[in-house]
């Protein structure tokens, strides 16, 4: 077996005095230190490599890297010894082996509608971020600019990625990007697609570094803290801009059609989502209104505004260009050599070190979603090879003119959903008497292959023909801006912080007691969890509104150190263990050294099970944060109000988890089933009873 790829060596439980590693440190090495000094030990131990062995691998794996530490008392490596392309090396290793079985494993019946459903799930938000950047950067960027970038991002990552499943197009967070550097920058008179040129490039130096120096083992500290967060400002943004759309056509009749055009689209595309969703029709049916109701919905009201006495109302439409060619009179080549002074050349630098931060994040975030717990996985994952790939299509997309692509939230998980192949079983649960007869939705397994990337990727290239560009042009801005609504309310609805305040906010006595944030001993940590979480966002989105937005990616990034330094002063890992999980499973996250949620998770989840047991209470914060720093291995995680049935659940758990290769469960593989959440943003009720 293959070895983990991580280099550095991140500690498991910050929030603990004394917590040890894999490659335990110095006993004391962390205690009694001031929190100056405890800042220090984080950080130092960031930069630190690892010689740890995949905890997958062999007993001798495992006896020849204790032999390879050289000696006997496990200390560390110094922190400037950093193993450069180790990562990377080890992500194509591991997955190099799986490469031809990535195409031949693409001859299932699933690749066919999940190419198609993944189509229009790219397209449609990509028409409406081309629609919003075409207004604000003076028709630097366009529908063909914007399909492009998404052909780029498909063809590259379907080819050479470690991680396949992951699409990649244009978001929102990097529309903001491009058109606040163009409000900077417009006003000095500065070449702007050659200015973005060089941001793109030296991005791509950055990126590369990153991915050299073995940098995304920081990723096992992104919990769903972050994520969520990230999420909450992402739907919030799609709202934003689906009224900013409806701004621009003043007070008249137009207004008025578009407006009622909107809130149309939104209702008929929520209807046909909550109708995917219920147990209304049969199996085919709910499938067919959950993947297509949505461009379903765009093509009948492109064509509905033109009834009756609408068809008199002149409604601003989506503004195309010609085939295969920019939107404004240029080549497709940027020349970045001409018309920029050697000062723009450099003053792009601090614009690309923050598009390196907003990428790094936002690229990562989305593969671990992608490949999260819910989703039984089989191949390995690889995000250093990855962010090295990010970095070259960013490089590339620059000198093109193109906006830059990564990773796509939620179109990423919308895509290993969609390929996830599901048997019915009977709902054998004893402790719910109600569920006897039931039948479940059990998924078996993904389809993991390239085909249905690259086949989309290919089709949104014959988008950019002529006649098909004819017909994006009828389509309503007013529709694009319906579109804006349902997929904020899709990210809202789906997003941990919405399930924590709708708990908040539900009566007591019609709250059931198994609910898994009613295991929470204090009510009091659930809303101080959720007002930090609402602080974050708050400040991310304010600075969004100015013109400093390019530098929300820091806000961002922050919040990691956020989430490992503050929030485990404030928190026991009881209350941490529910409130928060790690966002992939160990599987995925061995490409990175392990996660630090898991064993934060699985000790406030054994809190929970001593509570239940009636062993311990709310003053066990210490004992919690000793099991804490010594839980290395991760353990089955109990849902709230498990009780008497925890050891059978367990055993359950184990063997369903062992039967698909993945070992033992951690924090994060019950998170979404337990809160009701599935990644479409839809309640997912046949899963949830699954996992109980």
């Amino acid at each position: 077996m293959s070895r983990t790829a991580d280099s550095l060596t991140l500690p498991t439980a910050m929030h603990s005095g004394g917590g040890h590693g894999p490659d335990r440190p110095e006993p004391g090495g962390a205690t009694g230190l001031s929190p100056g000094g405890k800042l220090r030990h984080w950080t130092t131990s960031l930069l630190t490599t690892s010689r740890s062995a995949d905890h997958r691998s062999s007993s001798s794996d495992a006896a020849a890297a204790v032999e390879q530490r050289g000696d006997g008392n496990n200390k560390a490596d110094s922190w400037w010894k950093i193993y450069l392309f180790r990562g990377m090396v080890n992500d194509v290793r591991r997955r190099a082996p799986y490469y031809w079985s990535d195409w031949r494993d693409a001859w299932d019946y699933r690749v066919v509608p999940s190419t198609i459903y993944m189509y229009f799930a790219n397209i449609l938000p990509a028409l409406a971020f081309s629609l919003d950047m075409f207004t604000k950067t003076n028709m630097q960027y366009g529908v063909n600019e914007v399909l492009l970038a998404s052909v780029l991002g498909a063809v590259v990552f379907a080819i050479l990625a470690c991680q396949p499943l992951v699409i990649v197009g244009v978001t929102g967070p990097i529309t903001v990007f491009n058109y606040t550097v163009y409000d900077i920058m417009a006003p000095t008179g500065t070449n702007y697609l050659a200015f973005m040129c060089w941001i793109g490039l030296w991005s791509l130096a950055f990126h590369w570094v990153l991915a050299a120096t073995n940098s995304c083992n920081w990723l096992r500290y992104v919990t769903r803290f972050p994520c969520d967060i990230f999420g909450f400002y992402v739907a919030f943004i799609y709202l934003q801009k689906g009224v900013q759309v409806l701004e621009r056509f003043g007070d008249g009749a137009p207004f008025y059609l578009s407006v009622a055009a909107a809130l149309l689209v939104f209702m008929v595309a929520y209807a046909c989502g909550e109708l995917g969703a219920g147990p209304l029709f049969r199996h085919p049916v709910r499938v067919f209104l959950k993947d297509y109701g949505t461009p379903l919905t765009v093509v009948f009201f492109t064509g509905f505004v033109h009834f009756g006495r609408m068809k008199s109302v002149e409604l601003e439409r989506l503004p195309t260009s010609a085939a295969f060619f920019p939107t404004a009179d240029r080549g497709w080549l940027v020349h970045f050599w001409e018309d920029i002074s050697v000062g723009d050349v450099f003053i792009a630098m601090p614009f690309a070190v923050l598009l390196t931060i907003l990428f790094y994040f936002d690229h990562n975030v989305s593969s671990l979603i992608a490949q999260g717990t819910e989703f039984p996985l089989r191949k390995p994952a690889g995000f250093h090879w990855d962010l090295f790939l990010l970095g070259l299509t960013t490089g590339v997309a620059g000198l093109l003119g193109l906006p830059f692509p990564n990773g796509l939230i939620p179109q990423a998980p919308f895509h290993t959903e969609s390929l996830c192949v599901t048997k019915v079983e009977a709902d054998a649960d004893e402790r719910h008497g109600s569920a006897k007869g039931h039948y479940a939705l059990k998924r078996t397994h993904v389809v993991e292959q390239r085909v249905s990337n690259l086949a989309q990727g290919l089709l949104t290239l014959g988008t950019m023909t002529g006649p098909l560009l004819v017909v994006l042009h009828l389509i309503p801005q007013a529709v694009l801006a319906g579109l804006f609504f349902i997929m904020g309310y899709q990210a809202l609805e789906g997003n941990g912080i919405t399930a924590k305040l709708l708990f908040l906010l539900r009566d007591r006595a019609l709250t059931a007691g198994g609910h898994p944030l009613a295991g929470v001993p204090r009510r009091a940590a659930v809303w101080a969890f959720v007002a930090v979480e609402l602080a974050a966002f708050g400040a991310t989105f304010a600075i969004t509104q100015t013109v400093a937005a390019v530098g929300f990616p820091v806000v961002i990034l922050a919040l990691i150190p956020v989430r490992a330094l503050l929030l485990p002063r404030l928190f026991t890992p009881l209350e941490l263990g529910i409130l928060d999980a790690p966002t992939a499973s160990p599987f995925t996250m061995e490409s990175v050294g392990g996660s630090y949620g898991a064993a934060a998770a699985a000790a406030g989840q054994e809190g929970v099970l001593r509570r239940s047991r009636g062993g311990g209470g709310v003053d066990d914060g210490h004992a919690d944060r000793a099991t804490a720093s010594e839980s290395e291995n991760p353990s089955v995680v109990l849902p709230a109000g498990v009780g008497a049935d925890a050891e059978t659940w367990r055993r359950k758990s184990e063997d369903a988890l062992a039967e698909e290769g993945r070992g033992r469960a951690t924090g994060d593989e019950i998170e979404m089933g337990r809160l009701g959440i599935s990644r479409r943003g839809q309640a997912s009720r046949s899963v949830a009873r699954e996992e109980k």
